[in-house]
């Protein structure tokens, strides 16, 4: 019986065991559903608004952990303190310890834009900020707006905006921005708990951190003055029963914070403090000169050691704006010179910004010791031996030419002597993909150092006729592709469509300047047909004055530039792809997009962007209706060649995660700003040309 009793108790207490261990599985659940809400606000201290504050630390709690993210680029105090204060993020818990003492009277927004996000999921709290007042009362107007890149219409992140109360021109140049907050990942800002009064808004990419314009930095400004305001409107909402009748009509009024609807264009001056940087002998015969910025005019050289030359004694290399020059010596004196020095006129930037021309000796000495002397010296000898050699038997050829004897056995010997005078062909490039040439190409050669002489009499092309046959075409002469490049040399032909080639190049026709030839070329090519290609016409229908278009490739990358001529910009013979079309109203005609100018209160030239892509097929012939003035500035440039996209919003998340499908079953595209158009004002269209001709904004 005991031992009965004793099995009972096991029993007993095993069920017991297995009871607790089901209960503990019912409280411990695994997972649960993703968290999209952003931080909440709980409370502070000192409560938001709050006046009369005499403290020098804010502590802001939440209902979660949070962090603060690129707290050096996005979170602002304005006015700006003389000491940057300690902003930690720990916990549920921010704090703000300010580091210096706070104006009187003055209200203060510690301005986080989209710093703060959750610990767990990233989620953003997006345009947080905190305001309170060291007097009586706290500012409470608004000025909202967007900043986009003026080049390329890229809505531009974590760039300074802010007011001046001062409308002297030199207020951006000598004081500080007053209230100032940066934008978030879609360009937009706010600047809130603004005074009553008028201002200048300006941007600012900040490199120096003092909140003033450098004339180096990339800025932003409006030519109008802005004046904060507020203004009521009234908005209904209909409840329902269930039956789909009216039951009640709500009637709210709310507040507008005007102007909420400026649009800033970022641009940079372009300007560039003009100096020497340096200068270096990178062979005996490649001297270089550089320059901190693109020259105004060419910078003259004169040579004073040594003291005899030829008159002819370089070969100028420059690059387009002429900030960097490279002189080819072509004297041998200057060559073997151990030391070249050289006098230098050039322009500079002044005290003032101004140019003025200045004057340097500058010295280019070889860095070479006695070992490299020594076996440089022996190697000269050796190769002005074997050159005399050649010499000699380019001489019995040319005489066994004339004699119509057999020039085999010279030949060869000609051909292993420059093999030891190690002289390299040059390199001949086409625009040719596995022997395939683009319609629009021409032929070009392309040297490994600046050429000399071009024998057009060496360069013979050829074209297959329908029979097979193959007919000799003329090259015109080769010329410079541009004026600064001393390598790549340009036939200006038109080659036929779906067209075998082939082209020979002899030896000697091409020479660099150091008389180095290059041996014999061959090359086959075939130019593609006409009905590979596609043609595209857009018909700009609402646009007046000059202008050009760009059209781009999938990576936003430029193609090719026309001008628009009775409002269509044409371009031909392109490769079936899709593409994107830019265009900027040229207002000086110079066939290029001018950035704008603070002290001429000039702005950059307009730029506009169709907004989608356009597909073009084989042997299609499109033409496509663009008013330019149609979508919202905000809206033009297209998703897929925008580098600045805007950071995900955890609304935008959540359609993903749950997949949210269209009417026709496929998941639909996010549309990352509003396709309301710009900062979901119905009163402005986001279009900041046709608003300024109905008068929303001036």
């Amino acid at each position: 019986m005991k031992g009965f009793k004793h099995i009972l108790q096991v029993l007993a207490l095993a069920l017991v065991t297995l009871a607790l261990g089901a209960c503990a599985n019912i409280g411990s659940p695994e997972g649960g559903p993703r968290d999209y809400t952003p931080p909440v606000m709980l409370r502070s201290n000192p409560i938001p608004g709050a006046v009369n504050f005499k403290g020098k630390k804010i502590e802001i709690n939440f209902d979660e952990i949070v962090n603060i993210k690129d707290q050096t680029t996005r979170v602002i105090v304005s006015p700006m303190p003389k000491e940057q204060p300690i902003i930690r993020a720990q916990g549920k818990k921010i704090t703000v310890e300010f580091q210096d003492e706070l104006k009187p009277n003055t209200t203060y927004v510690i301005d986080f834009t989209d710093a703060i996000e959750d610990n767990h999921e990233g989620n953003v709290l997006d345009g947080f900020s905190f305001a309170f007042s060291t007097g009586d009362h706290v500012d409470s107007l608004q000025v909202s707006g967007i900043l986009l890149q003026a080049r390329d219409l890229e809505p531009m992140k974590n760039v300074l905006v802010g007011l001046h109360s001062n409308l002297d021109d030199s207020a951006f140049t000598t004081l500080p921005l007053e209230r100032v907050s940066r934008t978030n990942s879609r360009g937009e800002f706010t600047l809130r708990n603004v005074a009553p009064g008028k201002y200048h808004i300006f941007a600012l990419r900040d490199a120096d951190g003092d909140y003033k314009m450098a004339r180096t930095e990339d800025i932003a400004f409006l030519d109008r003055i802005i004046e904060p305001t507020t203004s009521d409107f009234v908005s209904q909402d209909t409840v329902f029963t269930f039956d789909h009748r009216i039951d009640t009509i709500m009637t709210a009024v709310h507040t507008e914070y005007l102007p909420n609807d400026v649009l800033l264009q970022l641009f940079n001056e372009d300007f560039r403090s003009l100096y020497f940087k340096k200068n270096e002998r990178l062979a005996p015969n490649k001297l270089l000169v550089l320059y901190s910025a693109p020259m105004p005019s060419m910078p003259t050289a004169r040579v004073l050691e040594p003291t005899t030359y030829l008159d002819e004694w370089c070969k100028l290399e420059t690059r387009q704006g002429n900030d960097s020059l490279v002189y080819w010596l072509t004297d041998s004196a200057l060559i073997k010179a151990d030391t070249v020095r050289m006098e230098m006129t050039y322009w500079h930037t002044a005290d003032n910004d101004s140019l003025e021309l200045k004057t340097d000796t500058l010295t280019f000495a070889q860095r070479r010791n006695n070992a490299e002397i020594k076996q440089k010296e022996k190697a000269a000898k050796e190769r002005e031996k074997q050159e005399k050699e050649l010499e000699k038997l380019l001489e019995k050829l040319d005489k066994q030419r004339q004699a119509g004897k057999d020039t085999t056995d010279v030949a060869i010997e000609i051909k292993d002597l420059r093999d030891m005078l190690k002289v390299k062909p040059k390199l001949l490039e086409l625009a040719t993909n596995k022997g395939q040439v683009e319609i629009t190409d021409s032929l070009f050669i392309k040297a490994v150092e600046p050429i000399g002489h071009i024998s057009m009499a060496g360069i013979h092309l050829e074209k297959m006729n329908e029979d097979s046959t193959w007919t000799t075409v003329e090259v015109p002469t080769l010329v410079q592709a541009n004026e600064w490049d001393l390598y790549r040399w340009v036939a200006p032909m038109e080659l036929q469509q779906n067209t075998d080639y082939r082209l020979t190049i002899d030896s000697l026709a091409v020479e660099s300047i150091y008389g180095v030839a290059c041996d014999t070329i061959k090359a086959s090519f075939k130019v593609k047909s006409e009905e590979e290609y596609a043609n595209l016409h857009m018909h700009c229908i609402d646009l007046e004055g000059k202008a050009f278009a760009q059209l781009l490739d999938k990576q936003g990358k430029m193609v090719r530039t026309v001008d628009v001529i009775g409002n269509y910009a044409d371009f031909y013979d392109l490769t079936p792809d899709s593409y994107y079309v830019a265009l900027v109203l040229d207002a000086n005609g110079n066939g290029k997009w001018d950035t704008g100018n603070y002290r001429e209160h000039r702005q950059p030239e307009d730029v506009f962007y169709y907004p989608a892509a356009i597909k073009l097929k084989k042997y299609s012939d499109v033409t496509q209706s663009w008013s330019i003035y149609a979508t919202p500035v905000n809206l033009q440039k297209p998703d897929a060649i925008k580098r600045n996209l805007p950071e995900e919003r955890s609304s935008i998340l959540k359609k993903k995660d749950d997949k949210k499908k269209g009417q026709n079953g496929e998941e639909e595209e996010d549309d990352e700003f509003n396709s309301n158009g710009f900062m979901n004002n119905s009163s402005y269209s986001g279009d900041k040309y046709r608003d300024v001709k109905r008068g929303v904004i001036r």
